[in-house]
């Protein structure tokens, strides 16, 4: 009787021990942090500073409803003239 319950608890932990990918010891503990730090800065870090941004140009907007806030970036320009901010291409001059 008490072989069955032992058997069983052997059987959990051999499925949980498997199913975390069969690593034991220090190897299992490094790739959990390494999954658990790429996880943070590729998912819960960019989302928290989107919210923070968010919030940030909510009480920038709610403290002056007047003010003027840039909803959107420019566009980089591969030319030589910077940005580009719906002006016409203008061609430069030679110089003589």
């Amino acid at each position: 009787m008490s072989s069955s319950w032992r058997r069983s608890f052997g059987n959990v932990r051999s499925f949980i021990g498997n199913s975390m990918g069969g690593l034991r010891g220090g190897s299992n503990l490094a790739s959990w942090v390494v999954a658990g730090t790429l996880a943070y800065f590729l998912w819960v870090k960019p989302s928290q500073d989107l919210k923070r941004e968010q919030e940030e140009r909510a009480a920038l907007a709610a403290s002056d409803p007047y003010r003027y806030i840039e909803k959107r970036k420019p566009i980089p320009d591969p030319q030589e003239t910077g940005l580009i901010y719906g002006t016409k291409n203008k061609t430069k001059e030679p110089e003589k």
